[in-house]
């Protein structure tokens, strides 16, 4: 099973093909963003290193709400 991530940019690289995306819960990762047009400060969704869709920023931070809630089942 493959699963999609979103995340928030919060620094774009000066060729405007990688991004640090922020996760949330402390982590961060370089992504490629040329697949999407997107600004620091929006919300994106990863898959495989690769940011996909831009994502509103009530819609992503309800995904990552649910799979904190996920992970938080699976603690106990």
């Amino acid at each position: 099973m493959c699963l999609a991530i979103p995340g928030k940019i919060i620094d774009i690289d000066s060729k405007k093909e990688h991004a640090t995306v922020d996760y949330g819960d402390g982590t961060k990762r370089k992504v490629n963003i040329s697949l999407i047009d997107v600004e620091v400060g929006k919300y994106v969704l990863v898959h495989a290193g690769f940011a996909i869709e831009v994502l509103d920023e009530k819609e992503a931070k309800e995904t990552l709400d649910l799979f904190r809630e996920m992970l938080s089942q699976e603690d106990n």
